[in-house]
């Protein structure tokens, strides 16, 4: 009896023995990309299962508690092609798994816009990612013009590699002014924001080599997880070094302006460890370019240097970040259009001409502070000195904690021109606005003569005479007359007529600190996430948005500015231009302010996983928004018109140098803004491959930046402090369908978005020629739209990628001043409720058939915008337009290939904005132009801006 129980004892021993051993079982292995750079954070995930894990920080893996037997391991990671392996446990040996680029997948892990990481086919949030083989395989203009093939993202990249527009589903309120550019969304750089403030982010944001993937998120979460950016989300994510030393270095010349304008650029970056699991990786640009439209000098020209090193440990990563930019930079002027019906290039006239201002160096007074030299070719100038660190640490029991920081510190230098249009010399505003014009009096009235600069040939003159006394007529107090035998430059476009060409020169010193912190517990159902963000932005403005000068440009291809002097009625000659061709060189002084603007924010993220299948989540914000300062407008020399006044040089025979000005009193502001935001989705798998998702949201915006900065006046601001609220208010809700097959990748989301309480700024003149700002209007907009995003793949070889929004939008309530005798006595307000909304096309679209070959690969992108109203009160439409980009490549090895790309090729003008007619500031008021002034004026020449001629370029690249 004892015998058999002690066999049946062993039996049983042996029994548990086998069982724990068969429990036992594990699947390890390193995952890394074809370069053989590790990838942290890939997931890995079972078939079948909910046993998954990440990679480490060395791209490493172990899936523990394993049955002996077959499995299928499922291996993914954002902008990478998934991968299905076969695994029998135990193993012979670690898996090494290689992942080739392919940023088409629906479950790729995505970090922006969710409350913790998790695949595209588990988010109830809309979001694109573009991966560094697509990055690398387009030539774009600019870093936002990367964002053109995301759908429901509209893209402005006309003005150049800066000063873009982007805004997504509808909420393009103000957006065909490039001054809100990026009203509504966010541009970041690793988690934060590249500048707190919405001032032209874009200054200091260029994609390089070091660029790892971009992921953008419209709508949904970004009420949330964005600093007052309801719109969308768009982090530029950079690589980081692996165990391995590897990088690559490109080279890239092109030709811009339909092949006539050379451009040269250098990108590398290269990565490796260090030592005590440190690693590295550097990277950036140095890029010359003249630009689309030659000046006769270089429009781009500097670079950006950046580098990161990264501490792992068994808990956690610390990563340090380090930014040098350093570049100049350039808007593509406004061109001269005409006919409202079919707005074209006015006759004369070429894509490829510019009207920027030509090579010069000039000293301008600044108030009492002394003089400043401002250089035509220093363009606009930006710097950005950075240092942050990003912070990841496991506490513990489900809990972790995540702190990003950025400190920096940021120069924007302007020195160009703008509202370039042609301006008639035989009307009061040419003379009025550079001061010139004093009524009848004899020292400012009589004949203006107009020499060509180069030549020193007179080619025009205007004679001024007084209209007082008893033989007067009605009309103004002077009238002009043309000489016989004027020969203007350009006359079939405007006759008598000069380019308006001023001089504006704006300098902003930004110091910013942000920082955001996120604890996170993780259940075995739940994530909760508890974070707090807080920037704090400094800004020392000089001349904020102010001319300094007034050139009257030969109309022509890079247009020199006309000599100008008066042989006045009391005798006198009088030199009009400095021997630079500028008249009033000093304006009225300089506009300066200082401005500090914070944002503290608290905020919460629950995401619940009710069923396998079914996982909902909600997000509150609380965000407070400060913003403290003064601007300062300058008081113009009252002596300017006085005919005893020598000005600066103390001779009363030169006029241009009589301008100029003091500091004014301060007009101080104080905002303190408090909004709650909050948004809640649903996501439900069907399968694997199908899932639907919805979601609500509902957040605040804030003023820009520049709303502040153009409180002119005491009342302005008053008037506004009596306001119930200055926060605009966005709705948004959204339906998206994924699909998730072998050949198809598709996601479908109609959607709809409601904008209120948006500020409506418009800038008119006074009797004495200065600026003001009427009571600011607020508006409302609608938008009901439906995206579609896909995927499919043809063979192994080809695919094609697609991307579609159709949308309608209107202005519900929409109010205006409209303008009348210059001064405010008799502005009206105007009511085009109901319109359309202006720059929303209804239908955008990309369609981009691709072939990747074993070394040869092509691809052909072909975008369309549709017909878009110019201005709410829907005087008249820009036209629709398609573009083609061809890219072809060749990987003669792994380390080697060469790439050619052609960026419209058709050579499409494609109109993307406009201005008005008339000159500062009144083309700067589109709704000053009606459907009644576009009926009495049918052939008057305005301004458009247009998509890049056609442009070549040829790239290779080293790896290593």
């Amino acid at each position: 009896m004892k015998n058999n129980v002690r066999l049946l004892l062993t039996c049983f021993g042996f029994l548990m023995i086998g069982f724990a051993q068969a429990q036992t079982g594990e699947i390890t292995g390193q995952v890394k990309d074809e370069s053989g750079a590790v990838l942290p954070g890939a997931s890995i995930l079972i078939e079948g299962t909910k046993n998954g894990t990440m990679t480490d920080f060395d791209g490493k893996f172990r899936l523990s508690g394993l049955d002996s037997g077959d499995y299928q391991v499922i291996i993914s990671y954002v902008g990478f092609t998934r991968k299905k392996i076969a695994v029998s446990v135990p193993q012979s040996q670690p898996l090494s798994v290689s992942l080739a680029e392919d940023a088409t997948q629906l479950d790729d892990v995505i970090v922006t816009g969710v409350f913790d990481a998790r695949s595209r086919m588990d988010a109830s949030v809309a979001i694109t990612t573009i991966g560094a083989k697509q990055l690398a395989r387009v030539a774009p203009t600019s870093s936002a013009d990367l964002l053109k093939n995301i759908p429901g993202v509209f893209v402005n990249q006309a003005r150049g590699e800066i000063w873009n527009s982007v805004y997504s589903r509808g909420l393009s309120a103000n957006s065909i002014d490039n001054l809100n550019g990026y009203r509504y969304v966010s541009l970041q750089e690793d988690g934060l924001p590249v500048t707190n403030v919405e001032l032209y982010p874009d200054l200091f944001l260029r994609a390089d080599a070091m660029t790892s993937r971009v992921e953008a998120v419209r709508g949904g979460t970004a009420s949330i997880l964005g600093a007052n950016a309801p719109g969308g989300i768009f982090n530029y994510v950079s690589k980081t070094g692996g165990n391995e030393f590897a990088g690559e270095v490109r080279a890239k010349y092109g030709l811009e302006g339909n092949g006539q304008n050379p451009y040269y650029r250098a990108d590398f970056n290269v990565g490796g460890p260090l030592s005590n699991g440190w690693t590295y990786n550097i990277g950036g640009f140095y890029r010359k370019s003249d630009g689309a439209r030659d000046r006769g000098y270089p429009i781009n020209k500097g670079g950006q240097i950046r580098a990161n090193i990264v501490k792992k440990y068994n808990t956690g990563s610390f990563r340090v970040n380090l930014k040098y930019l350093n570049d100049k930079n350039d808007r593509m002027a406004f061109i001269p259009s005409t006919n409202w019906e079919d707005p074209q290039i006015a006759n004369g006239f070429s894509k490829y001409d510019s009207y920027a201002l030509y090579d010069f160096s000039l000293e301008v007074p600044f108030n009492d502070e002394g003089s400043r030299t401002i250089n035509s070719t220093d363009l606009l100038h930006n710097i950005d000195r950075s240092i942050g660190f990003n912070w990841v640490q496991d506490l513990g029991n489900g809990f972790s904690l995540k702190n990003d920081f950025k400190y920096s510190r940021k120069d924007d230098e302007r020195n160009a021109t703008a509202v370039v249009t042609p301006i008639s010399t035989t009307s009061i505003p040419f003379y009025a606005i550079p001061g010139l014009f004093a009524g009848p009096a004899p020292h400012r009235t009589g004949t203006y003569r107009f020499a060509d600069p180069t030549t020193g040939q007179e080619f025009g003159t205007v004679t001024l005479t007084p209209n007082v006394g008893p033989n007067a007529v009605p009309g103004p107090p002077v009238l002009f007359t043309p000489g016989a035998n004027n020969n203007f430059p350009g006359s079939n476009i405007q006759p008598n007529s000069l380019m308006f060409m001023p001089l504006f020169y704006t300098d902003i010193d930004r110091n910013e600190i942000a920082n955001q912190l996120i604890l996170t517990k993780k259940t075995e159902k739940s994530s909760f996430n508890l974070g707090s963000f807080y920037s704090r932005s400094k800004l020392d403005i000089t001349n904020y948005s102010k001319g300094m000068g007034l050139s009257g440009g030969l109309i022509q291809d890079r247009p020199v500015p006309a000599q100008i002097t008066l042989d006045a009625n009391d005798g006198n000659t009088y030199e009009v231009t400095s021997p630079e061709g500028f008249m009033n060189v000093g304006w009225t002084g300089s506009d300066d302010g200082e401005t500090t603007q914070g944002v503290f924010a608290l905020f919460f993220g629950h995401n619940w996983k009710i069923t396998p299948k079914l996982t909902f989540d909600y997000g509150l914000r609380y965000e407070n928004i400060s913003s403290e300062g003064f601007n300062s407008i300058a008081i113009g020399n009252p002596r300017q018109n006085d005919p005893s006044f020598g000005g600066r040089d103390g001779n009363p025979l030169t006029l241009w140098d009589n301008g100029g000005g003091t500091a004014g009193p301060p007009i101080n502001y104080d905002y303190d803004l408090n909004s709650f935001s909050y948004t809640a989705g649903l996501n439900y798998k069907f399968s694997e491959q199908r899932a639907i998702y919805a979601r609500f949201a509902r957040g605040n915006k804030a003023p820009s930046t520049s709303f502040y900065l153009d409180l002119n006046n005491d009342d302005l601001v008053n008037t506004l402090n009596q306001s119930e609220s200055l926060l605009e208010e966005i709705t948004q809700f959204e339906i998206g369908y994924k699909v998730n097959t072998d050949k198809l990748k598709l996601v479908a989301t109609p959607f709809y978005s409601n904008l209120k309480n948006v500020p409506n700024i418009q800038t008119f003149s006074t009797e004495s020629r200065t600026n003001y700002s009427p009571t600011y209007q607020f508006n409302e907009y609608t938008t009901l739209g439906f995206e579609l995003e896909g995927t499919y793949n043809i063979t192994d070889k080809w695919l094609v990628r697609a991307n579609a929004v159709v949308q309608n939008a209107k202005a519900d309530k929409y109010t205006a001043w409209a303008e009348g005798e210059d001064g405010a006595g008799d502005d009206t307000i105007v009511d085009y409720s109901g319109n359309e909304a202006d720059n929303s096309a209804n239908l955008i679209f990309n369609i981009n058939p691709i072939y990747n070959g074993e070394k040869f690969y092509g691809s052909l992108n072909y975008s369309y915008m549709g017909d878009r109203q110019a201005n709410v009160l829907n005087a008249f439409t820009l036209p629709a337009f398609g573009n083609v980009d061809l890219a072809f490549g060749y990987d003669f090895s792994k380390k080697f290939g060469l790439q050619l790309n052609i960026n419209n090729v058709l050579d499409k003008y494609g109109i993307l904005g406009w201005q008005g007619p008339g000159g500062f500031p009144q083309a700067l008021n589109r709704d000053g132009f009606g459907p009644d002034f576009i009926a009495n004026n049918p052939n008057a020449t305005f301004s458009t801006q247009g998509s890049m001629p056609r442009a070549y370029f040829l790239t290779a690249t080293y790896r290593f």
